[in-house]
Formats: structure tokens, sequence, C-alpha cells
């Protein structure tokens, strides 16, 4: 029979849980890790045939995406263009932007199994007598030393001819010359932050769900316990 257990800190880390593998994964897919010093008008963005532009425009690059002017902005609404510059792996502007995609998707990748998992250990709190917090606690500190595998090794890649023609000629491995962090690097380095917490917070979670207190409610033949 199952038991349907909700503490406070449970459900805490089941919702930290879910945000950090969403940020993370968002964080990885935007363009926004690297902002372009401004084109003036008329200017060409790195990438781009040619087009103007009413104004000055910042071009975005991420680790396999890009936004850019929109040429025909005129015929459109959108005044940017964002998408992938990188078809395959192997065109990814860096070695080691390369490496960086491969640590984070592994990372996130862990992320979410564990948030998809946290969402059933209201009800199953262990499998094989292991505790499913103490599993999840350890898969995201391993998520979080991919991360972080990751994330040191993005800045040495500014010194690739993609990142040079953002960011001029001054770019060079952590050192992103005219160009400027944008707000999925932050969020990346933030979600990798929460993912230590969370890693922190299951024990607690655990000790939450096991106390003598949910035990005796349990023995009572409750199937909903829910303690603050």
């Amino acid at each position: 029979m199952c038991h349907v257990i909700v503490t406070c800190r449970s459900m805490l880390w089941t919702l930290l849980s879910i945000v950090v593998a969403f940020a993370e994964l968002i964080a990885f897919m935007s363009a926004d890790w690297l902002i372009g010093k401004a084109k003036p008008r008329g200017s060409a963005e790195p990438g781009e045939q040619g087009g103007g532009s009413p104004e000055p425009h910042h071009p975005t690059l991420g680790i396999y995406a890009r936004c850019i002017r929109n040429p025909g902005v005129q015929h459109f609404q959108r005044e940017t263009l964002c998408g992938p510059y990188a078809e395959t792996f192997g065109e990814i502007a860096s070695g080691f932007w390369q490496a960086t995609a491969i640590f984070l998707a592994v990372g996130i990748f862990i992320l979410c199994m564990v948030a998809l998992v946290s969402v059933f250990t209201m009800c199953v709190q262990s499998i094989m007598k292991k505790s499913i917090f103490n599993v999840c606690g350890l898969l995201q500190g391993i998520a979080g030393l991919f991360l972080i595998l990751g994330l040191i090794l993005y800045p040495a890649g500014w010194g690739c001819q993609k990142a040079i023609g953002y960011c001029g000629h001054y770019a060079s491995a952590y050192k992103p010359g005219d160009c400027s962090l944008g707000w999925a690097f932050y969020t990346a380095i933030g979600g990798t932050v929460l993912t230590f917490i969370c890693a922190v917070f299951s024990a607690q979670a655990e000790i939450a769900t096991s106390s003598d207190k949910v035990q005796e409610e349990i023995e009572e033949g409750k199937n909903l316990i829910c303690l603050l």
C-alpha cells in the first residue's frame, strides 16, 4: 500500500530539484551566454551576409546557438533571428565548447532524471532498501561536478574565431574582450550552486520522512501523512 508522505522539507527539495533542472536546461539551450559589442547601422553581423538595422544591435552567442540582427526587419516584426549556428556537434565553434556541451548535457540529464524521480518520493521513499533521497542527493552532487567542469571549460573557448567575430580581436581564453556575459551564463552558475544545495537538502528530506512521527502515523493506518 502506498503511504503518501508530504513534509515541508521534502516538498521544498522536490520543488528545488525541478527548478534547478529546468534552469540549467534553459540556460544550456539559450544563445545569451556572450553579448557581443554593439553593431552600428549598416554593419554586418558575424555570420550575416549583409543588411542594415535602424538601431545598434547587440548580437549574442551561446554554446551552439546565436542571435543576430534580422536582415529583413523592415518586413518582419522580429528584430533578431535566433537559432543554432552549428548543425552538427563537430561544427560547435571550439573544442572547449564541445567539451562544455558534453559535461553540461550529462549533468542536465542527471538533474532531469532526479527531478522526475523526486515527484514520486511522496509515495515511494526507498528502492532495494536504499533511500531515494540519499541516492538522488548523491546523483545531484555528481551532476554538480559535471556542471562545474563544463563551466570551467567554457571561458577557455573565448579565443575561438567565432567568439572573436562577436567580441573583437582582444578576446582570448578567459578574456571576453568586448563582450559581456549574458544571463544564461549566470543562470548556469546559479543553477550549479542550487544543485549542491539540493544535494545537501536531500538528507534533510530523508530525515523528515523517516522521523518517528511519520512512523507512528503509518502504524495508525493513515495513507496520507502531511507534516510541517
